[in-house]
């Protein structure tokens, strides 16, 4: 689970360029794109990590986030990873917000259940999502992010995204300096100083 005692500072990150990956799921599990009563399930996914208080509120989000915006279609960019059982277990949006006034490409909540975590589903969710990205041709592509999610950070700089000094889009205030600050403090000296490698100055 995600230690969310660890200060919130937002971190932007930004990929101007990605070389397509070829994603791979271990036997028993596969990629699927989302269909008609998925947000209940998604809901329960994001619920069970605690981004949300009640599986009521995440699936409000989702249908008021995703389900209204009729210029992107959620069957098209919203990917899961199922079990044997088709049993939900990870999930990442390949959505748009405002920057500038423009929309641009932004990764959106990847999320793992923590009992199928460490088996490499998050980095294929990543990966099959950069894809779509790729097929429209929707570079430069966003994440915000918070130091909690460390473990995300360090695969998102693995697959080409570079530290946000100063840049930043929608809404959020790029809080660079506190953000590091703090993740200076929590990850081992190697995983720090990979991050600092990946700084857009």
């Amino acid at each position: 689970m995600l230690d969310r005692t660890i200060p919130f500072y937002n971190i932007i990150l930004r990929c101007d360029r990605y070389l397509t990956t070829t994603p791979v799921l271990h036997n028993g599990y596969e990629f699927r794109m989302y269909q008609d009563g998925d947000e209940r399930k998604w809901a329960q996914l994001e619920y069970e990590i605690g981004d949300f208080d009640s599986v009521d509120e995440a699936e409000q989000y989702f249908i008021s986030t995703y389900c209204s915006k009729k210029a992107l279609d959620i069957t098209e960019r919203c990917v899961f990873v199922v079990n044997e059982k088709n049993e939900i277990v990870g999930s990442c949006i390949a959505w748009k917000e405002l920057r500038n006034d423009i929309l641009v490409a932004s990764l959106h909540w990847l999320v793992v259940s923590p009992q199928y975590q460490g088996k490499g589903i998050g980095k294929a969710l990543c990966q099959k999502v950069m894809q779509i990205f790729v097929v429209n041709d929707e570079f430069p592509v966003y994440i915000h992010t918070q130091p909690w999610s460390y473990k995300a950070i360090i695969l998102y700089v693995r697959q080409g995204f570079k530290i946000q000094k100063t840049d930043s889009f929608s809404q959020y205030e790029n809080q660079f300096n506190f953000a590091m600050n703090t993740l200076k403090k929590i990850l081992p000296e190697n995983q720090y100083e990979e991050l600092t490698y990946n700084i857009e100055l």
